[in-house]
């Protein structure tokens, strides 16, 4: 029992379906967001109250909302920035949620993932938010700025795209920023439905590198948002989870990764990993130490591993380019929580182990993870 135990504290039922779970930041709150059967969306705000979770506030809005993020707020407003599904991206202070700090009509259709920076960082450029659509878009958005976006990365316009919206547009299923490490330098990783993963540099405004996998892409996250680009964990459907090592490209190989196939299947007690593959549906680095990182799973399971480098990070090739060499990874622990998947995740940005997150059960689980300070 020395290892990491992950540990079902809180468990609640709720009577909508649960599509994003978010601790608000310096607090024992979080937000749930979701849809009701009427497709209406809805927020819970839920407390942490010794063994018990107290709803705190409760808004319906009329269109279901899909995804969130306090990324952008500072610690004083703590305001959110969310996704719903008719592609309409809204702010809400939680204090007052009935009007909109900010509300932009983003995409055509719904919005599948959204991420946001600059809220808490010190130095590290404007607060941004970026957004990815199924209509093939991915923006980024300046509140300040009015209600435009202030980088637009959308497909070229197509056949048929004016009255019947053509449908060979790819989903964008997963957004996250990386390298915000001054106040010039960031980059958008984008992901789609057909495995294409992309890197937008928005200093350059230019695609600084692209990849297609195996299968469409669920889940991505650097392992800091706010240092020179380290490791960047992609999650895609049918169990992948790669880890790619970002610190070094080379011109033509790009930026090597470490994979694992079987990271969707589920785990029984005593370890043995069984059952058809799954999809990987979220991925989210410990915010205490950047090499522990958790995945959620298609059959209801999450698992933690760790990250461990290699002896040499770079090596030179038979050209004389630098070539990166990915480390490897390591199941520290798992354990089922659901029949159905987990797809959303957050670990609590203060409180070392502590979580929350949200499965297709139509219920909402605080977790405890002990053991993480001797990583």
């Amino acid at each position: 029992m020395d290892k990491p135990q992950l540990i079902e504290h809180l468990h609640e039922a709720v009577n909508y379906t649960v599509y994003d779970t978010k601790w608000v930041p310096l607090s024992a709150k979080f937000v749930v967001l979701g849809s009701k059967a009427n497709s209406h969306g809805i927020l819970d705000i839920f407390e942490l109250n010794e063994d018990k979770l107290v709803k705190v506030k409760s808004v319906e809005k009329k269109a279901a909302f899909k995804c969130g993020t306090f990324g952008a707020a500072s610690l004083r407003n703590r305001h959110m920035a969310i996704g719903d599904f008719e592609g309409r991206l809204q702010v809400l202070d939680l204090e007052q949620p009935d009007l909109p700090v900010y509300n932009v009509k983003a995409h055509s259709a719904i919005i599948n993932t959204i991420d946001a920076i600059g809220g808490t960082q010190i130095d590290c450029g404007a607060p941004e938010i970026v957004t990815g659509s199924r209509d093939g878009a991915v923006k980024v958005w300046d509140i300040r700025q009015g209600q435009s976006p202030v980088v637009d990365m959308s497909p070229p316009p197509q056949m048929g795209d004016g009255i019947n919206q053509s449908s060979a547009r790819r989903d964008c299923w997963a957004v996250a920023f990386g390298n915000t490490y001054n106040s010039e330098e960031r980059i958008v990783a984008a992901g789609y439905d057909n495995g294409d993963l992309k890197l937008f540099d928005l200093r350059t405004l230019s695609v600084r590198w692209e990849a297609t996998l195996k299968n469409g892409i669920c889940g991505l996250e650097f392992d800091r948002r706010d240092i020179p680009m380290n490791k960047l964990a992609v999650t895609t459907l049918e169990g992948g989870l790669l880890v790619y090592d970002m610190r070094t490209q080379h011109p033509t190989k790009g930026f090597s990764y470490v994979e694992e196939r079987n990271a969707g299947r589920s785990v029984g007690t005593n370890g043995v990993i069984t059952g058809p593959k799954a999809t990987v549906w979220v991925v989210r680095h410990l915010p205490q130490n950047r090499d522990l990182f958790l995945t959620g799973g298609g059959t209801g399971s999450i698992r933690l591993w760790d990250y461990e480098y290699p002896e040499k990070r770079v090596i030179d090739d038979s050209d004389g380019n630098k070539l990166g060499v990915a480390g490897h990874m390591h199941m520290v622990s798992a354990a089922t929580l659901s029949t159905q998947p987990v797809h959303c995740f957050d670990w609590h940005p203060d409180k070392l182990g502590l979580a929350v997150c949200g499965a297709f059960d139509q219920s909402v689980r605080v977790l405890i993870t002990t053991k993480l300070n001797t990583y």
